[in-house]
């Protein structure tokens, strides 16, 4: 049975999707703690709810950003986890972190990366004329929204786009991607060669 740990900031609806289908489908998996870097962070109360551990590491608390990885790495650990689950978690993790986890640690983006990484990511795409956008689960390491990747999903820009619009229509498929990818995961379906991740029994990497 693999742990899993899921970091959020928000109401973490990534995170909710996770634990929905990890449940639903019977993964050979359970999330065994979600954390958050804000005390208000929405999230918290719906895993608590199911009677998952819940715990704050707040980022405002630490003078340095590696103090900071220090204490959420402690707070991870006690967990024994064996994937940590990035879902909508905006703090960026230095490099000393990303290698303590390193292919065990997943992100999710909303774009088609490599193009638009960073924020504003939608906006960003609507700006370029994009036919398409989407959303990235990849393995994390130290290059911001970089890494091996797991599997894309792709969504199209419409004429009459506005950032909110998009953005909505891209989280929709996300919480379809990420539980997905998640489970490949833990079912030990993922092969990483030279930065190139394949599926094992062969599934298709692009919704």
């Amino acid at each position: 049975m693999k742990r899993i740990v899921i970091l959020i900031s928000d109401r973490g609806s990534n995170m909710q999707a996770i634990v929905q289908c990890c449940a639903a489908e019977h993964w050979p998996a359970q999330v065994v703690a979600v954390l958050a870097n804000r005390p208000d962070a929405a999230g918290l109360e719906f895993a608590a709810a199911r009677g998952i551990a819940t715990a704050v590491v707040d980022h405002r608390h630490f003078p340095t950003r590696e103090s900071f990885d220090t204490a959420l790495a402690s707070a991870i650990d006690v967990h024994q986890p064996d994937l940590v689950v990035l879902a909508g978690f905006m703090r960026i993790l230095g490099e000393d972190f990303v290698r303590r986890y390193a292919g065990r640690l997943l992100n999710v983006h909303p774009s088609l990366l490599p193009a638009f990484p960073g924020l504003q990511t939608h906006r960003r795409a609507i700006e370029a004329g994009c036919k398409l956008a989407g959303a990235t689960v990849h393995f994390v390491t130290a290059a911001v929204d970089h890494g091996p990747i797991v599997a894309q999903v792709a969504v199209p820009v419409l004429a009459d786009d506005d950032e909110d619009a998009l953005a909505a229509r891209v989280l929709a498929r996300e919480h379809q991607l990420y539980p997905l990818a998640v489970r490949w995961f833990v079912e030990g379906r993922l092969r990483v060669d030279n930065g190139i991740v394949t599926h094992t029994g062969g599934d298709p990497q692009l919704l």
